[in-house]
């Protein structure tokens, strides 16, 4: 249930608009819902200011179905991660509004803007660093930022970053994807004066170890402002540049 829904319930029932039974029944599924096979977690847009989100492996297209289905019931951007074709396919079938971004594998349904929080850069390394870029950049599209993708300038070719680093400079947070040596998020790091979220990647060869020696490198880092996510983690970098956006939003608006 979303803030401003539970303000208008409460009201409803202070002006005698809604009696307090009726107002129980609409709370009843607060603060989760019991499907049996999962415990959808209606109350966490009222905790985190962000719903819920379905990460899809390992769950059956049915599954990731039903709780779309359950999720969509509270308003909001509903969004799924890791998503295949066939959990899309079947979700379509139930939520006709549901969009699919392939490269990202994510499932959508937009059911309003939301919250306005501020810019992201996404940055990536290499061109086979876009699969984990592009579900950073939706999902921060998705939880209400403004993004800039900004793809191919690792430090193979250093021109190539340095001829984007203005419009890099310009956002309120980048997200810094990439996989081999992971030296890409240092560099960045050294050239902005904002929060920079470093995603390793497992791209690589051998000795990259599944994305482990960018992970390290990221870790060790002597730029300063450098915060490092899992391998592969585009949604975790994304969700967390909409909290430091967020953040930062709510303390202007304060000002």
């Amino acid at each position: 249930m979303k803030e401003d829904n539970l303000k208008k319930l409460l009201e409803q029932v202070k002006d005698g608009g809604l009696t307090v039974e009726e107002a129980c029944r609409e709370l009843k599924d607060l603060p989760f819902k019991d499907m049996g096979f999962a415990n959808v977690d209606n109350h966490r847009e009222l905790r985190t200011g962000f719903p819920e989100v379905i990460y899809c492996q390992g769950k059956t297209h049915e599954q990731i179905r039903d709780i779309m289905t359950e999720l969509v019931k509270s308003g909001g951007n509903i969004m799924a991660t890791r998503a295949t074709k066939g959990d899309y396919d079947l979700v379509k079938k139930q939520l006709p509004q549901a969009e699919f971004f392939e490269t990202a594998r994510i499932i959508a349904v937009i059911q309003g803007t939301g919250i306005k929080l501020k810019t992201v850069a996404v940055v990536t390394a290499g061109t086979a660093d876009i699969p984990v870029a592009e579900e950073a950049a939706v999902t921060a599209e998705i939880l209400g930022n403004e993004v800039s993708r900004i793809y191919d300038v690792g430090v193979a070719g250093i021109h190539r970053l340095l001829s984007k680093i203005d419009k890099i400079r310009e956002a309120d947070v980048v997200i810094v994807v990439a996989g081999m040596e992971g030296a890409l998020a240092s560099v960045v790091g050294g050239l902005v004066d904002v929060p920079v979220i470093a995603v390793p990647t497992s791209i690589g060869y051998g000795a990259n170890l599944g994305g482990v020696s960018a992970l390290l490198s990221m870790l060790n880092s002597c730029a300063n402002g450098v915060g490092v996510v899992n391998i592969d983690n585009g949604f975790g970098a994304a969700y967390l540049a909409s909290v430091i956006n967020k953040g930062k939003s709510s303390q202007k608006d304060e000002d």
